[in-house]
């Protein structure tokens, strides 16, 4: 009999009441993004506090500034994040159903999607208050990382994004149908837990290499080594974990079990590590233009 681990009995909901016939929920996956969004400002307060950490003890903000810039990251996220995964996944169905687009309760975020969401607020929000676009975009690129760990733990809590079947020890009996859903596999399927692969990988490692790097490396004195590094580390991350993730099923078919967006002769690349490629190339180059900079 395969080993595995039965999937712990979690609700998606914290909570739920109904008020006048409408049944309002807290989801775990709502408060990751509230709580990531939180922790994200309160590093970003203790690294402008901290004015020997930049260039010439000179913060590229104010305080001020970081509570504006809130706004419009949490507006980047989410239209990005929406936008991204109906353009990357499923432009097609949402063409044929274009009043499902605005339905994001209903699920389809992108975080490569919300990246760039983040990444043009941030740059028309720097230019329009003549702040350091690289600092701006370290500053920001440091606290991220706890936000996607607390996503990742509400993806596994909700059962979703689920691994590829494995026979490993540490597979899990996802409840879901479509988890169960195995052709090749008799009895119960257990997947790869892929979401807590992305916990560890994207949030917590990235995370304490970019916190290593700000705060005993002197990281935010040389902009772009930061996002560079932010960038670099979790396109490789997200590119190692998809051989992994199960694939997007819109992109699965009877020649094309794995669900490649791009294949050639049974080989190619998943939809995600296509959207990697250009992160960890641009990540690259952050790196290597901040160490010029630095030796000059």
């Amino acid at each position: 009999m395969q080993a595995m681990i039965p999937f712990p009995d979690f609700s998606p909901e914290l909570f739920s009441i109904s008020v006048f016939g409408f049944d309002l929920a807290l989801r775990w996956y709502a408060l990751a993004y509230i709580a990531g969004i939180l922790i994200a400002w309160r590093l970003g307060v203790i690294a402008l506090r901290n004015t020997k950490l930049w260039a010439n003890d000179t913060p590229p903000m104010s305080q001020q500034h970081l509570e504006d810039l809130l706004t419009w990251i949490i507006l980047g996220v989410i239209l990005g994040g929406r936008l991204g995964f109906i353009l990357f996944y499923q432009p097609v169905y949402y063409l044929q159903n274009p009043a499902e687009i605005l339905m994001v309760w209903q699920g389809g975020m992108a975080f490569h999607g919300g990246l760039l969401g983040v990444v043009i607020a941030s740059w028309i929000f720097a230019v329009r208050y003549a702040i350091p676009k690289l600092s701006l975009a370290d500053l920001v690129a440091h606290a991220v990382p706890p936000g996607l760990l607390l996503g990742r733990l509400a993806n596994f809590i909700n059962a979703e994004l689920w691994g590829r079947p494995t026979e490993a020890p540490w597979g899990v009996a996802f409840p879901s149908p479509y988890a169960q859903d195995c052709p090749d596999i008799a009895g119960i399927c257990a997947r790869h837990p892929s979401q807590l692969y992305e916990a560890v990988l994207e949030g917590l490692l990235l995370g304490a290499l970019l916190l290593w790097l700000a705060y005993r490396r002197g990281a935010f004195k040389t902009p772009g080594r930061i996002v560079g590094t932010f960038l670099t580390g979790y396109g490789l991350a997200r590119f190692i974990v998809e051989f992994f993730r199960q694939p997007d099923a819109q992109f699965v078919s009877v020649g094309n079990p794995l669900g490649l967006a791009w294949h050639m002769g049974g080989y190619g690349l998943t939809m995600g590590q296509l959207l990697s490629l250009p992160m960890i190339t641009l990540g690259l180059w952050f790196i290597w233009r901040s160490s010029q900079k630095a030796a000059t």
